[in-house]
């Protein structure tokens, strides 16, 4: 059995996650919990939130603390993080991890779909950063990670809404890096590629999709949650305490193809 890094910093240290009852979210859970840190997380699917929080607890480690929440919902997302501080304390790393890539054609993109795709994928990371950054700061200090996307790297079609968002994560990113160093805080991004989650699996895979993945990718290997949680896990915890403003593609070399053809 493969054995990973284990990060003494991260024990018992309060951690929140947008979008961690299924996908990527739901391992960034199961891995900051065997870490032995306080995982707090929100999410749509109230089933799944569930299962997670008593698969983790069968696991034996601290039960996550889970919550419904529609992160679009501004108001409602910042009094739960403020409830979240308030029941286990300062949140001392914030993985903004929520978003939605469902496909769309741009003819078809309204104002309000193009208003509603930022909210999901993008203006719920400023807020989040924005309700956390005061007891952060007064903590010491700590670690926001953005999830990106390769995707707008790519110049993938029938997603303008996700990308101009995914992109946008990249400036939020460096811009907040800057103006939060002062205080201790570092911000970064993790942008992943082609990840097989459930979710992709029943919308998007079959064996073509999957070699032409490889076919694009340096590594010629499928990539899975666990590959996203292990260097979120590194820029939560204090060894990478010199990094910041930095994003750190977790993509098999994918983007790679758009570079050189």
């Amino acid at each position: 059995m493969t054995s990973f890094t284990l990060y003494p910093s991260l024990k018992d240290r309060v951690v929140f996650i947008s979008g961690g009852s299924s996908g990527i979210g739901a391992e960034l859970v199961r891995s900051f919990a065997a870490q032995g840190a306080r995982v707090a997380f929100c999410g749509l699917r109230a089933d799944g939130g569930e299962a997670l929080v008593e698969q983790v607890r069968a696991a034996g480690h601290h039960a996550p603390r889970f919550t419904p929440c529609d992160v679009r919902d501004v108001a409602a997302y910042q009094a739960l993080l403020r409830d979240v501080e308030a029941g286990l304390g300062p949140i001392r790393v914030l993985v903004n991890n929520a978003g939605r890539d469902d496909r769309h054609a741009m003819e078809e993109v309204t104002s309000e779909f193009w208003d509603e795709r930022l909210a999901l994928n993008l203006k719920h990371y400023f807020f989040a950063i924005q309700a956390v950054a005061p007891g952060m700061a007064a903590a010491g200090g700590g670690s926001i990670v953005n999830m990106g996307s390769v995707s707008w790297m790519r110049g993938r079609p029938n997603l303008v809404g996700y990308t101009t968002a995914k992109a946008g994560i990249l400036g939020l990113t460096r811009t907040l890096a800057r103006e939060l160093g002062a205080r201790n805080i570092r911000v970064n991004a993790i942008v992943p590629g082609a990840i097989v989650t459930e979710r992709q699996t029943a919308l998007h895979r079959d064996p073509a999709a999957d070699q032409a993945f490889l076919d694009a990718q340096c590594l010629k290997i499928r990539l899975d949650p666990g590959h996203v949680a292990r260097p979120t896990l590194f820029l939560a915890s204090d060894d990478s305490d010199g990094i910041t403003g930095q994003h750190v593609l977790v993509d098999a070399g994918i983007a790679q193809q758009s570079v050189i053809s």
